[in-house]
């Protein structure tokens, strides 16, 4: 084709063809556009939600999600756009669509397991199951505390300190240990010999001087409750006393527990058994019998 050629073309065609870039260039420009205003709807929501919110969690929960949303509509807008521009341009869309079907669909099967987990990492975000700071149980097999959470894996720090990666797409169970309040679970045994009202006197008292301490009672939210005997033993009549706490702070409760219980009986004479030996040794005749 000759330069005459192209040029005729260009005057044959001249108002389709500039009509075709205005065309184009307004598409494009809406795009923009577009892209900008989400971008600024999204922040303005991230914006009122961050105002009325302090937890770093709630934070980073409400950042993660702004982001995903924030750029899957820019990647909706820039297709649309490149569709809008190839039908202007005069391609026939229906291969194409089901070329880019076939595709998507090969990338999708290949990528099932990434897509799972991105989609399941949405959810445990979107619907607050657990975030960075929560102990939480995975599948009744792994257990400490989120120290990572994106929409790929979840980072769990087990009390041995291991870092367990954990796929989001795997995750079927969670059991959350520290969510917006916890409860601290004490069992103490006392003799059999101990009247009952006595010991509920003492566990009473102790109770309420956990509330009144300076440390243990910030951790607490109300005073703890003396729920009575648990169960009888061998040698023991189990006691149990239970404490609403803080997130995550309920063993530090119940430890705290145990030492003003354990103070408590020895101030009041309450006996704390354990079992007892008994040998008894013959020698000439004689026995003997010691007690350890």
């Amino acid at each position: 084709m000759s330069f005459d050629d192209v040029t005729s073309w260009f005057s044959d065609n001249q108002a389709e063809i500039i009509g075709s870039t205005l065309r184009i260039v307004a598409i494009i420009g809406a795009a923009f556009l577009l892209t900008r205003f989400l971008r600024r709807i999204v922040a303005k929501v991230k914006g009122k939600v961050e105002a009325h919110t302090t937890p770093i969690r709630t934070l980073q929960r409400t950042d993660t999600l702004t982001r995903v949303l924030s750029s899957a509509g820019i990647v909706v807008i820039w297709i649309l756009t490149t569709f809008l521009i190839l039908e202007d341009l005069g391609f026939n869309l229906a291969p194409l669509l089901a070329g880019v079907g076939i595709i998507g669909l090969a990338i999708g099967f290949g990528a099932q397991n990434l897509v799972r987990d991105v989609v399941t990492g949405f959810f445990i975000l979107f619907e607050d199951q657990y975030g960075v700071g929560d102990i939480i149980e995975i599948n009744e097999t792994a257990s400490g505390t989120v120290e990572e959470l994106t929409l790929r894996v979840t980072g769990l720090r087990a009390l041995d300190g291991t870092l367990h990666y954990i796929s989001n797409g795997n995750i079927t169970h969670v059991a959350n240990r520290s969510k917006d309040w916890a409860r601290a679970i004490v069992d103490v045994g006392v003799a059999y010999r101990e009247e009952p009202a006595k010991v509920r006197r003492v566990l009473d008292d102790v109770a309420t001087e956990a509330k009144e301490d300076e440390v243990l009672g910030k951790i607490l939210y109300s005073v703890p409750n003396v729920m009575g005997v648990e169960t009888l033993g061998e040698y023991e009549v189990v006691w149990r006393l239970s404490a609403d706490t803080k997130p995550g702070r309920q063993w530090e409760a119940a430890r705290t527990l145990r030492e003003k219980i354990q103070v408590a009986f020895e101030r009041e004479g309450v006996e704390i058994p354990f079992p007892h030996q008994v040998m008894i040794s013959a020698e000439a005749g004689d026995s003997k019998t010691s007690r350890s």
